[in-house]
């Protein structure tokens, strides 16, 4: 890895974070490594925090192909994105330094609203009501007529988004080695007009899901993509599929996904 040698710190300005960080950027300098102050002319990104300033990381700094994403947490925190904490800063660098480290590569899914603007998601999106009642949502798969869901939402996330929002609907947990992407219900209603699946359900890489959201005063839903939130004006049709792109990040040494996902609930 003697190219990758530009870093950027992406983390939440505070004097007592950047006193710490401050030996931090000493050590990564000793070791060889350039600090710049803009993402464009950095190989390697590093969030500082938990999975929620990783999220952020990737987001704002455009989801690049060209580039390694890692996340350092702090004492109080903990992170399934983040496999390195302030205390082993100097295992990251000497990680990376090394030709042999491994490499994840983490599925992005694509979401085009009314056909025209696009945005990406490393964790879930998610559609829910801004109003005070159910929102209805008609399903496709691959334009074919799926279902009518009608409740407070729908959740569509990515393997490593799983253990997240998913996760807290009772949807399950996916080997992000498993190119897919899983849709979960919000408090479905179910009686004679409407029916749904009633559980979760895993798409392969190669399908097309379809949102239409039906125009019955919920035209304004409350769209979230990873942590953030966007209303989006007069939402028609939402299409959602597992993006050609994957955000690579360094896995350390017997620290697989499982150990973390353990590590986190067990």
């Amino acid at each position: 890895m003697e190219q990758r040698r530009n870093i950027f710190f992406y983390y939440k300005k505070d004097e007592e974070l950047q006193n710490k960080l401050e030996t931090l950027f000493d050590l990564a300098t000793e070791n060889g490594f350039n600090i710049v102050e803009d993402p464009q002319n950095a190989n390697i990104i590093v969030s500082i925090g938990g999975d929620g300033m990783f999220l952020q990381a990737v987001r704002k700094t455009g989801f690049r192909e060209d580039c390694l994403y890692t996340g350092i947490t702090r004492s109080n925190e903990s992170g399934l994105y983040c496999d390195f904490n302030m205390d082993n800063f100097d295992d990251m660098l000497d990680t990376m330094r090394h030709a042999e480290m491994e490499v994840r590569r983490f599925p992005v899914i694509n979401v085009e609203v009314n056909g025209e603007t696009s945005f990406e998601c490393l964790n879930e999106l998610s559609v829910r009501s801004t109003l005070i009642k159910s929102i209805v949502i008609d399903v496709k798969i691959d334009d074919m007529y799926f279902e009518t869901f009608r409740g407070d939402g729908l959740i569509v996330a990515t393997p490593t988004g799983s253990t997240g929002y998913n996760k807290s609907t009772n949807g399950a947990v996916i080997d992000p080695k498993i190119p897919c992407f899983q849709v979960s219900e919000l408090a479905s209603i179910n009686n004679n007009r409407y029916r749904t699946l009633g559980s979760s359900f895993v798409l392969n890489s190669d399908r097309k899901l379809s949102l239409e959201i039906i125009q019955d005063g919920n035209d304004y839903p409350i769209i979230g993509l990873d942590n953030e939130a966007y209303s989006i004006r007069n939402i028609h049709e939402l299409n959602i599929t597992l993006s050609d792109k994957a955000i690579k990040t360094v896995k350390l040494k017997d620290n697989s996904y499982w150990d973390r996902v353990k590590r986190t609930f067990l």
